[in-house]
């Protein structure tokens, strides 16, 4: 689920408004990069949240089992959602009211599951449709332009002490209703506050850390900026000593410098996943499995044999294809010292390296999958007009009685280097692109050393580490309908837990991935010996 913060605002009570208790504002501003709880950044285009349906909830910081009310209004404009919210008549609603009259909770945060999305190179996930699940109330502001524009509401105060001194009226004077009660001000004499030293810094503990990083933002950006600034205020100047001071003199004054960032030798990057597109899983994925439909037999249409004959009928059949949910997970245990004696950009280091390694596991996932879910085209001997006899083939089998094209061949790494040596009976490279859809003739000096080329008559290669040595597959993939393989995937992100018992701190990273193979006659595999 992807869980946006919004920022903060000014926020006036309503006057006059007894026993009403909404909040009205914009949920998300279209068209805005956000950065979400997890660190991705998003943009939500206009109509990507529906308007009707079931209604989201209302949280306190995205906390199912502390639920205060209900939007109970949404209307989408060009701008962003806009939103009404009611905040039901309880303890924990009363006390969400005060703070945020009182201006502790001046933002929203919205909880959805996206359901058509795109992801950019640089990692930017565009929602063009999602399920909104809930909005919170939250004090940490992240996302410019989604705001809380008013509350009208009433909340019981203490009944001020009332005088049992009757006195008597100087005139008579018609019965004042609550509204016309007027205000008396009391003004209560004070001494000068004298002016105080500003208070010393305290440095957060190991819990209050990580629940910034979890957090992220503004929030742990400034937490990390505070917590420098403290160190360099606790630096002793040093004083020049008599005699000459040599390094090797005063060893335990040097520090050992760490120069950022960390040598990275894994890319963490999802090839595989990104050509075939992740998927949400349906009702936000809260069962285990669920019921992927496909059409086992079609109806038929043909030419009526006599006028008042019968014409053609059949039945058509759809098979009920249960896919189930693989979880994918790591964790890592790190000691408190360990945490007390690292920065914060170096615990990130982890942190990132525990998300990478999953990105590396479900992409590996879905690689080995799609290779299960061929079937075999034939064996390639190596040459030139052999590939292309297998790549026709498939091509053909693929379209035929189906009307659909294949548009992608996922290879591995080693077999990208053959094709990539595959040259014409005069010795000129043969794949190799050279622009404008063009390919072949002495042209590997135009090509980018910082990208995959070769484009196998049109189609579009992907080369992935994750598929076993001497791995060809041509399929349809990405495009939505006629899809032949399909991926889905819920990241679910990170968690933390203490350990006492051990001084310990241990997190994990987690996620629900899933596999089906939709149109398996449409996913052709092309071997070598």
């Amino acid at each position: 689920m992807i869980k946006l913060i919004a920022s903060q605002v000014t926020i006036d009570a309503a006057a006059g408004e007894a026993g009403r208790r909404e909040i009205t504002g914009i949920a998300v501003p279209y068209d805005v990069a956000a950065t979400v709880s997890d660190g991705t950044s998003v943009i939500f285009k206009a109509g990507s949240l529906p308007v009707d349906g079931k209604a989201p909830r209302l949280y306190m910081n995205h906390d199912a089992t502390n639920a205060i009310g209900i939007v109970t209004e949404r209307v989408d404009t060009p701008e962003g959602m806009m939103f009404t919210a009611k905040i039901s008549k309880t303890q924990a609603g009363d006390e969400a009211l005060i703070l945020a009259m009182d201006g502790v909770l001046d933002s929203v945060s919205v909880g959805v599951n996206p359901i058509k999305y795109t992801t950019a190179k640089d990692g930017t996930v565009t929602v063009t449709a999602a399920d909104w699940i809930e909005l919170s109330l939250v004090p940490v502001p992240a996302f410019a332009g989604a705001i809380i524009t008013d509350i009208a509401a009433s909340i019981p105060q203490d009944e001020p002490e009332i005088s049992t001194i009757e006195t008597e009226p100087t005139q008579e004077t018609e019965p004042m209703s609550e509204a016309t009660i007027p205000a008396v001000e009391a003004t209560i004499p004070t001494a000068p506050i004298p002016a105080q030293a500003k208070r010393e810094f305290k440095l957060p503990n190991a819990g209050e850390f990580m629940a910034a990083y979890h957090i992220g933002g503004d929030t742990f950006k400034n937490m990390n900026a505070a917590v420098q600034e403290f160190a360099q205020t606790q630096r002793t100047p040093l004083q020049a000593a008599a005699g000459d001071v040599l390094t090797t003199d005063t060893p335990g004054l040097l520090p050992i410098p760490v120069l950022l960032p960390l040598v990275q030798d894994l890319n963490f990057v999802r090839p595989t996943v990104e050509a075939l597109g992740a998927r949400a899983y349906p009702d936000g994925g809260t069962q285990k499995t669920f019921i992927r439909p496909t059409i086992t037999t079609h109806t038929s249409v043909a030419a009526q044999s006599t006028e008042l004959s019968a014409v053609s009928a059949t039945t058509m059949v759809i098979a009920s294809n249960s896919v189930s949910k693989t979880t994918l997970s790591g964790q890592v245990t790190l000691s408190i010292q360990d945490i007390d004696f690292t920065s914060g950009p170096a615990m990130n280091l982890i942190l990132n390296d525990l998300m990478g390694e999953y990105m590396i596991a479900s992409d590996n996932f879905a690689a080995d999958a799609l290779l299960t879910a061929s079937s075999n085209q034939g064996g390639w001997d190596g040459t030139l007009s052999d590939l292309l006899t297998l790549i026709y083939g498939a091509a053909s089998s693929i379209s035929n009685g189906r009307n659909w094209l294949p548009t992608h061949m996922f290879v591995s790494v080693d077999v990208w280097a053959q094709l990539g040596k595959l040259a014409d009976s005069t010795g000129r490279p043969v794949f190799p692109l050279i622009g404008n859809g063009l390919s072949g003739q002495n042209a590997l000096g135009a090509q980018s050393a910082t990208s995959w080329n070769g484009n196998p008559l049109g189609l579009e290669l992907i080369v992935d580490s994750n598929f076993a040595a001497k791995t060809i597959v041509i399929t349809r993939a990405g495009q939505g309908a006629g899809d032949a393989f399909e991926f889905y995937e819920s990241i679910r992100g990170l968690m933390s837990v203490e350990v006492p018992a051990t001084l310990g701190r241990t997190m994990s990273f987690h996620g629900y991935v899933s596999t089906f193979a939709a149109i398996p006659g449409m996913i052709k595999r092309i071997t070598q010996a």
